[in-house]
C-alpha cells in the first residue's frame, strides 16, 4: 500500500508537471484585427474582424480563409489609431435570424459619428451587400480617440454597448458623468423587434429627465474589451487610464444597473490625479477589483486590454480570467478563487523565438476553445 500510495503521488506530479498554455498560430496576414467572434449554430467558422472595415470567415480548425461576410470599408473612418470597425455581435438566435450587429466610426464629416448598425444575412448566403445596414443608433465623437467598442449580448437577451469618454485628455467635456450624453456609458438596448430596438423597462434611468434611457451604467473612460463569463453570467469590463492606472471591473449584471464606475472623478481606485476634476467616491460607485500602474516594470502598463474568464479544457487556466496590456504584450491572469491574485504568465506561454504584437483583443468559440487577437495580424489559438 505504501508503494500504491507512493506511485500514485508520483503520477500526480508527473502529470501535473507536464501541464502548460501555449499559443498556437492560427491564421495570420490579417489588416489590424481587432475582434474575433464566433456565431450561435455555426461551429465551424470564427470570424474575424478588421479595422479598416472587413469581417471575415475563416475555418475554425486549419484557419484558412472562407470568404468575407461584410465589407464596409467604403463607409468606416479609420483616422488616427482608434476608429475603425470595432466590434461585432452575433444575434444568440443568429441560426434562424441571420441578425448581427456592429459598431464602427462613420466617415460622417467633421468629427466621426459612432454607429450601432444591424445586419441580416440571408438564409444560405455567406456575405451582405453593406447597402442593407440599418442603423439603431448614431452619436458624435468629441475626438478621434476612446471609442469604445465592445458589443455583445447579456445573459438576460438584451444587447450591450460599451462606450468610451469621447477622446482627449480628462474628459474635457466631461461626457462619462453626464446622464445626457452616451459617451462613457454601457448601454442596454432590446433588439428583439424586427426593426429598430426598444428600451428595457428595468433600465434605471428610463424616467429620468434629461437621461438617455439607454443607459445602463456611467462613468466609463475607454473600455477596451468587456466579456460576459459563460457560467457565471458576471460582466467584465478592462478599462483603459490616463495617468496612475489601468483597471479591471467585474460585477453581475444586476449588480452594474446604475452604477458608477468613477471616471472622470476618480481613476482606478483613487480620486484622479488632476486635484481640478477630482472628486471622491460616489455613492453609486463601482471600485475595481484589481488595478495595475501605468510604467514599464512588472506587472504594470499602459492600456489593458481586456479578456475573459477562461472556462475551457486547460487546467492551468480554468477560472481564471486572462487579459493583457496592448503595450506592454504581456499575458496576465487573474485568479479569482485566491481574491483576484495577479499572474505574468507570458513567458511560460510563448515558445522559442515566439513574439507577440500588441494584443487588441481575445475571443471565444462554441466550444469554449479562447483565441488571442494580434493587432499586427495574428490569430493564436490558447491551448
Amino acid at each position: 500500500m505504501i508503494i500504491r500510495a507512493g506511485f500514485l503521488v508520483l503520477a500526480s506530479f508527473t502529470s501535473a508537471s507536464f501541464a502548460k498554455v501555449t499559443l498556437e498560430k492560427l491564421a495570420e496576414g490579417f489588416k489590424r484585427p481587432v475582434d474575433l467572434q464566433a456565431a450561435p449554430g455555426n461551429e465551424s467558422q470564427l470570424f474575424i474582424v478588421e479595422q479598416h472595415g472587413v469581417i471575415t470567415a475563416i475555418d475554425r480548425e486549419t484557419g484558412e480563409r472562407e470568404g468575407v461576410l461584410l465589407d464596409l470599408s467604403a463607409q468606416v473612418s479609420r483616422q488616427m489609431n482608434e476608429e475603425g470597425l470595432l466590434g461585432l455581435a452575433f444575434d444568440p438566435n443568429f441560426e434562424k435570424s441571420g441578425r448581427f450587429y456592429v459598431n464602427f466610426t462613420d466617415k460622417s464629416p467633421k468629427k466621426a459619428m459612432t454607429r450601432i448598425s444591424r445586419f441580416t444575412l440571408p438564409s444560405g448566403k455567406k456575405s451582405i451587400d453593406a447597402a442593407s445596414e440599418e442603423v439603431l443608433l448614431k452619436y458624435r465623437q468629441d475626438f478621434r480617440n476612446h471609442n469604445g467598442g465592445w458589443i455583445g449580448f447579456g445573459p438576460d437577451g438584451f444587447l450591450y454597448i460599451a462606450n468610451g469618454d469621447g477622446g482627449a485628455r480628462d474628459d474635457p467635456k466631461a461626457r462619462a458623468q453626464d446622464l445626457g450624453s452616451y459617451l462613457g456609458k454601457l448601454l442596454r438596448i432590446d433588439v428583439s423587434s424586427d426593426s429598430g430596438y426598444t428600451v428595457p423597462p428595468t433600465n434605471p434611468f428610463i424616467e429620468k429627465a434629461d437621461a438617455k434611457p439607454e443607459i445602463y451604467s456611467y462613468g466609463l473612460r475607454n473600455p477596451w474589451r468587456c466579456s460576459f463569463d459563460v457560467e457565471t453570467g458576471d460582466l467584465w469590463i478592462a478599462d483603459v487610464g490616463q495617468n496612475r492606472f489601468e483597471e479591471i471591473n467585474v460585477t453581475s449584471v444586476q449588480g452594474a444597473r446604475a452604477k458608477n464606475f468613477g471616471w472622470r472623478l476618480r481613476e482606478g481606485m483613487i480620486a484622479n490625479p488632476n486635484k481640478k476634476i477630482a472628486g471622491p467616491q460616489p455613492p453609486d460607485a463601482v471600485e475595481p477589483i484589481y488595478q495595475y500602474g501605468r510604467g514599464t516594470g512588472a506587472g504594470e502598463g499602459f492600456s489593458v486590454t481586456g479578456g475573459f474568464v477562461y472556462r475551457g479544457a486547460n487546467p492551468l487556466l480554468q477560472g481564471k480570467y486572462l487579459f493583457s496590456d496592448y503595450v506592454t504584450r504581456r499575458l496576465w491572469t487573474l485568479d479569482q478563487s485566491k481574491g483576484y491574485a495577479f499572474e505574468d504568465i507570458t513567458d511560460k506561454v510563448l515558445g522559442k523565438n515566439q513574439k507577440l504584437g500588441p494584443v487588441a483583443s481575445f475571443g471565444q468559440d462554441l466550444q469554449r476553445g479562447y483565441y488571442l487577437v494580434d493587432h499586427s495580424g495574428i490569430i493564436w489559438r490558447i491551448k
